[in-house]
């Protein structure tokens, strides 16, 4: 999994007028738990624009000014009501040999014939899945082949690969479904049988408005 650099500050005071002095400053309060006792520190807020704003999984390495660096994940992260600024983020500090648990997102992969050959809409019940995993084995995405959903189909948890890691929902929880529309049709899943069905049609209009004439 890919990861980004925070440069941070440990912070000496933790009061309210000195988080006010940082916010004041560009600057964001943040706290790492994990590793004993938690450590304050401040980061710039423009350093956490790829971090927060994308829908994509990171670790982080938090870079501090005495050169120490230190692997964790976003773990909270609170913004103002109105104007939507950062205001305190939670980091929690990663161990090689320790699992941890993460939300990450997932990826279609395929064309889904429910879609292409019946009209159906695809819908996607989860953008992100949380696994548990070592750090090491965290992945960037989760794919989802939809590739053999037809009309009605729906894919569930089960489904997914998940080697190294555990996805942490039930087994039944839908990932994806391909729904009916007002403009879909029955999906047969045999051309050939279409082919058929379409010609028997074409035979039985000539005989039923026949049938219809005689009856006038």
């Amino acid at each position: 999994m890919k990861s980004i650099t925070i440069n941070g500050s440990k912070r000496e005071s933790v009061g309210k007028v000195a988080t006010k002095a940082l916010r004041n400053a560009g600057r964001v309060p943040c706290v790492l738990y994990g590793g004993g006792e938690p450590l304050h520190f401040s980061a710039p807020e423009l350093g956490f624009s790829k971090l927060v704003y994308t829908p994509n999984a990171h670790t982080v390495v938090i870079k501090l000014e005495d050169g120490s660096k230190i692997n964790a994940i976003l773990q909270d992260i609170q913004f103002h009501p109105v104007s939507d600024k950062i205001l305190h983020v939670d980091f929690y500090q990663l161990f090689d040999n320790k699992e941890i648990s993460m939300d990450i997102p997932v990826r279609l992969q395929g064309a889904a014939p429910g879609v292409l050959n019946s009209g159906g809409v695809l819908r996607l019940n989860k953008r992100k899945l949380r696994v548990r995993a070592l750090p090491g084995d965290l992945p960037d995405v989760i794919i989802a082949d939809i590739s053999k959903l037809r009309l009605g189909n729906k894919l569930y948890t089960s489904e997914l690969p998940a080697e190294k890691y555990s996805i942490l929902h039930p087994d039944n929880t839908v990932v994806c479904q391909v729904r009916t529309s007002r403009t879909s049709v029955a999906d047969t899943g045999d051309d050939e049988d279409s082919d058929d069905s379409s010609t028997a049609a074409e035979g039985k209009a000539p005989a039923a408005a026949a049938e219809a004439n005689a009856e006038n």
